[in-house]
């Protein structure tokens, strides 16, 4: 399998590391490069790798809108999130978003339990916390979603069927929001007093448990279990041509 991550910036990205021990795992010839590509080049570089014989590559920030025009299909998530992290290359590009799942599947692992009727606050607008909601539209959960932008957070809460930011605030929170952004301090003080808060970013770029001045579960649990589902979509299709 010929591999890839596209995004900008990439180098900090631990997906080589998951994905070559996933090819291990499967006892499986294969490569996985990380290749930074601006904004703007989307449909022409997925184009180009096709031609170069990728079997299928991964999309990062701030490229999974665009990658969604580079597509041929889309499945369900990613139709709803408009945004694509996963592509795979076959009789037409098919595009997929395994961010949500990721997301989920983190939460139960840290909770034990389905989310099902859990209260469930997302902190953002943007093509990761549209996964999410995507995903969690799929549970029992209650859904409630903040965003900078009131129009953006108002149709999202029409699409995904959740709810404004309540006056009872959700005892789990995720956080899509960039590294280092400060949090209005009403909203501070709600997410401080969540049962759990997760934040999508990892590594260096997870600064939110700093702001917070509290413990957060950063974003390498949701990155794992996203990175396991995108090697599952592309040896699935591999499987099929087989």
């Amino acid at each position: 399998m010929k591999l890839a991550l596209i995004g900008d910036p990439v180098a900090h990205s631990r997906s080589p590391e998951l994905h070559k021990k996933f090819l291990r795992e499967a006892d499986m010839e294969g490569e996985y490069q990380t290749i930074r590509v601006p904004r703007g080049n989307v449909i022409n570089v997925v184009r180009r790798m096709r031609l170069d014989g990728f079997t299928g590559i991964n999309v990062t920030s701030p490229l999974k809108e665009e990658a969604v025009r580079a597509c041929d299909v889309l499945n369900e998530d990613a139709t709803m999130a408009q945004a694509v992290n996963t592509i795979y290359f076959g009789r037409k590009i098919y595009g997929a978003n395994t961010d949500g799942i990721g997301a989920r599947m983190a939460l139960e692992t840290l909770l034990g339990e389905s989310v099902s009727l859990s209260r469930i606050g997302v902190l953002g607008t943007g093509p990761a916390a549209r996964a999410i909601l995507a995903q969690l539209h799929e549970t029992d959960a209650y859904t409630f979603i903040w965003g900078r932008d009131t129009d953006k957070t108002i149709e999202l809460c029409e699409r995904f069927e959740c709810q404004i930011w309540p006056a009872n605030p959700p005892e789990i929170v995720i956080s899509c929001l960039p590294p280092r952004i400060a949090l209005p301090p009403a909203l501070r003080e709600d997410v401080i007093k969540a049962d759990v808060v997760m934040d999508v970013n990892y590594g260096t770029r997870s600064t939110l448990e700093r702001h917070l001045e509290r413990e957060v579960v950063k974003g390498d649990m949701m990155l794992e279990a996203q990175a396991r589902a995108s090697f599952d979509f592309w040896l699935a299709h591999v499987e099929e041509v087989i």
